[in-house]
């Protein structure tokens, strides 16, 4: 197999490093200071692309991380670094965008971002930055006039690229019927038992990026399950190749050509994480996870309510999400 590369253009005409760094930590902004020097660790480790979100109150200190990193010399200029954020839902309204991404700017310090995505393709009425959401807050969501206010903010240069995350084929579809600047990147859950097929196929076609969150499951988040890290063929394969669960996975999704995101506090499982580039995987071992039954793992059941715009998992993902197999 041909050497991958460790990054890839996006259709915006910039460049994303395949190997992220996640900065998603639940309770949402509990430990900021272990995070910052996480983050800073990551940084001598090697990672140069950072994934944030309003909503994970991560910003800060990951803004805090970048400063610190410039001024010890372990990057020469913001330039290196490859920084995404997100647009949460009580900011997903055509006049909120704008002000959003200034206040996400003010938050890391920074000029501009790599990567501006809408979190979710739902609105609230709240001004609330919360997960679990109030149900008697959602309202439906316009995805034109949002999406135009995210070409305004690439067009004044405050973000490099936007995108999407959480997005089916059919929300993708509505989105590029109107929009002028097609979205670079669609970040979602991605790992051996999720393996977006479909989605992906259809993202390739239409010159979109994607991005895989979860690829290790999300354990010890407010969702997540040990079913990736405890699936016997994994271990196997992991075991055949002196390697751990984890780098398999990882490895499985970077040789999908997609961008993975990684979040560990754990020196020695981050470092590890990042040594997934002398790791090839056989025809064989792709067959092998293929063939895995495939599991969603985060239905987003609070978004879903009888009053709301999304009724069921169906039309929010507009597929049949298998609920006996997810943890809820």
């Amino acid at each position: 197999m041909e050497s991958i590369p460790r990054s890839v253009l996006l259709s915006s005409g910039k460049t994303i490093p395949l190997l992220g760094y996640g900065t998603a930590e639940y309770p949402f902004g509990a430990s900021s200071e272990t995070m910052k020097d996480s983050i800073l660790h990551a940084i001598k480790l090697g990672y140069r692309h950072f994934d944030s979100a309003a909503l994970y109150q991560s910003e800060q200190p990951l803004g805090e991380a970048i400063s610190d990193a410039l001024q010890l010399g372990l990057v020469k200029s913001r330039d290196e670094l490859f920084i995404t954020s997100k647009l949460w839902c009580c900011d997903s309204h055509h006049d909120s965008v704008l002000p959003a991404l200034r206040k996400t700017l003010k938050n890391l310090s920074l000029d501009y971002l790599d990567l501006y995505l809408i979190h979710f393709p739902v609105s609230l009425k709240s001004d609330e930055y919360e997960l679990p959401v109030k149900k008697k807050d959602l309202v439906p969501f316009d995805v034109k006039s949002v999406w135009e206010g995210m070409e305004e903010c690439l067009k004044l240069g405050l973000t490099k690229s936007i995108g999407v995350s959480n997005f089916s084929c059919k929300k993708l579809e509505t989105l590029l019927a109107t929009a002028k600047i097609p979205p670079a990147v669609n970040q979602v859950e991605m790992n051996p038992l999720w393996q977006q097929k479909k989605l992906r196929d259809f993202c390739e076609q239409k010159g979109i990026h994607i991005s895989a969150y979860s690829p290790l499951g999300a354990t010890g988040t407010l969702w997540g399950t040990n079913l990736v890290l405890d699936c016997k063929v994994l271990k196997e394969i992991a075991e055949a190749k002196g390697k751990t669960t984890a780098q398999v996975c990882l490895t499985w999704a970077y040789e999908q050509g997609v961008s993975v995101l990684v979040k560990s506090f754990n020196k020695e499982r981050m470092k590890e994480n990042f040594s997934i580039f002398d790791l090839e995987l056989s025809e064989d071992d792709l067959q092998k996870i293929n063939e895995l039954p495939q599991r969603k793992g985060f239905p987003a059941l609070e978004f879903i309510s009888d009053d709301g715009p999304y009724k069921t998992t169906e039309e929010l993902w507009d597929e049949e999400i298998d609920l006996s197999s997810v943890n809820v």
